[in-house]
């Protein structure tokens, strides 16, 4: 484990003192990797708080180049950006938030192709993508490697998240055998919306790599920003799930 450096202990000071973190927690971090699919709406939101908290490395997932349509969420777009590749965006304004941060960018979506080499160095993978193509390869992966998965979406004004941890909770077949029929690449969106359930991502990653708190395994915390209602469902695994069952941590 890498110690933490002066600089380190100054930047971090304020969350250093939360009870049960302490520095302890934060050389935890600082010795993570993480890897998120998608820095789009939800994506953006989680690198940049945990580049703030202060994570020593992330992969970070994302193809195309930065359109309007862009700018009302992703928050690590810029409009001087427009027309070129959304994770050098990306790279750039986490590397000016936090430039300790070590950085594997890859111009590209997760595919058949490179599931497996994207995520088998990883601590921790969240997922933030629209496709459930891709939930899928990374919650297969996750199950693979054994890794923890921060599975989160949004649509419209609500959103849902919970933590899967292979072999001991239900994994996202488990939740969704099938990719609902109804869904479509293109949604409304609030860049709010999207930003509230990104918060809960960071802090729910934060507290599985520190073991900090309680986290969202077997629960599912579901949200409607249109009236302000939460709600936290439990969630079982499946002994018949075609993903996870017969895996054990």
């Amino acid at each position: 484990m890498k110690p933490l450096n002066q600089e380190e202990k100054d930047t971090y000071a304020w969350q250093t003192t939360v009870p049960g973190f302490g520095e302890e927690g934060q050389v935890k971090l600082k010795n993570s990797t993480v890897f998120i699919s998608r820095c789009g709406g939800l994506g953006s939101v989680v690198a940049y708080e945990l580049a703030a908290a202060g994570i020593g490395k992330m992969i970070l997932a994302h193809g195309g180049n930065v359109k309007h349509s862009d700018l009302n969420r992703q928050l690590l777009m810029t409009h001087d950006w427009l027309g070129k590749p959304r994770i050098e965006s990306v790279e750039r304004r986490l590397k000016e938030l936090n430039p300790r941060l070590e950085i594997e960018a890859v111009n590209s979506n997760v595919n058949e192709e490179n599931a497996q080499e994207l995520m088998k160095e990883a601590d921790l993978i969240i997922d933030c993508a629209p496709l459930f193509e891709e939930r899928y390869l990374m919650n297969r992966e996750a199950i693979r490697n054994n890794i923890p998965l921060v599975e989160c979406a949004m649509f419209e004004m609500q959103a849902q998240i919970t933590t899967i941890i292979p072999g001991k909770t239900a994994c996202l077949t488990c939740i969704y055998p099938e990719k609902p029929a109804a869904w479509k690449r293109r949604f409304p969106v609030f860049g709010a919306v999207s930003g509230t359930v990104g918060c809960m991502a960071a802090m729910e990653a934060v507290k599985v790599l520190s073991n900090l708190g309680d986290t969202l395994e077997n629960k599912l915390l579901s949200f409607d920003l249109r009236d302000m209602t939460f709600m936290k469902s439990p969630l079982i695994k499946r002994d018949d799930c075609p993903a996870c069952s017969g895996h054990s941590s």
